[in-house]
């Protein structure tokens, strides 16, 4: 484990989809304030087992944003990792509005709101289509003995950073869209490649 890890004990979570284990994973960035990532899995883990990595998105997870799919797939993911046969892990990593942070989040959404697609929104606020880095997530499935996961995903270039540590399966994960989302998701597939 990177000595800029931290890892808190293991505590039982109850939740409406079953009842699972959290554990906090307090890292440790040159320059900056730490940041933790929480990991939520079921009592037992097994040879592959499904994850979920679910980028925070305090707007969607919380407030029941329609702008996006976050809290409809962090909903869907608890159900189908609740209910895995091989058991099952969300990774919810700290990264809001795809790793710019809840305040340029916010403004990206003003330029939405004028026309902008999310694309445009975040490189006209200066920041490059997708700031998250997945670097942790090889971190938290060391440390578990995990070596290979069917990952909930649409998103290929998840798909392809998280295959640096691990073998990966995908599996889909696809939330009806609305009339709020409809634009966004299509971004999404035509200029991001997500499988929808």
């Amino acid at each position: 484990m990177d000595s800029r890890v931290k890892i808190s004990n293991r505590a039982k979570l109850p939740t409406k989809f079953g009842v699972f284990w959290i554990q906090s994973f307090q890292e440790h960035k040159e320059g900056g304030l730490p940041v933790d990532h929480l990991v939520v899995f079921t009592q037992e883990l097994l040879e592959v087992p499904l994850v979920r990595v679910h980028s925070e998105c305090l707007t969607g997870d919380v407030f029941g944003s329609q702008k996006c799919d976050c809290g409809g797939e962090l909903e869907m993911a608890m159900r189908q990792i609740g209910a895995h046969e091989q058991g099952g892990m969300l990774i919810y990593l700290r990264q809001e509005g795809r790793g710019i942070g809840l305040f340029n989040k916010i403004n990206a959404y003003a330029l939405q709101d004028q026309g902008y697609d999310t694309i445009e929104a975040n490189r006209a606020i200066g920041f490059k289509d997708d700031e998250r880095d997945y670097a942790i997530v090889g971190d938290i499935l060391k440390h578990y003995g995990i070596a290979k996961i069917q990952l909930l995903t649409n998103n290929p270039q998840k798909i392809a950073a998280i295959g640096a540590y691990v073998e990966v399966e995908r599996s889909s994960i696809i939330v009806e869209s609305n009339c709020h989302n409809k634009e966004y998701l299509e971004t999404k597939k035509n200029k991001m490649g997500h499988l929808l």
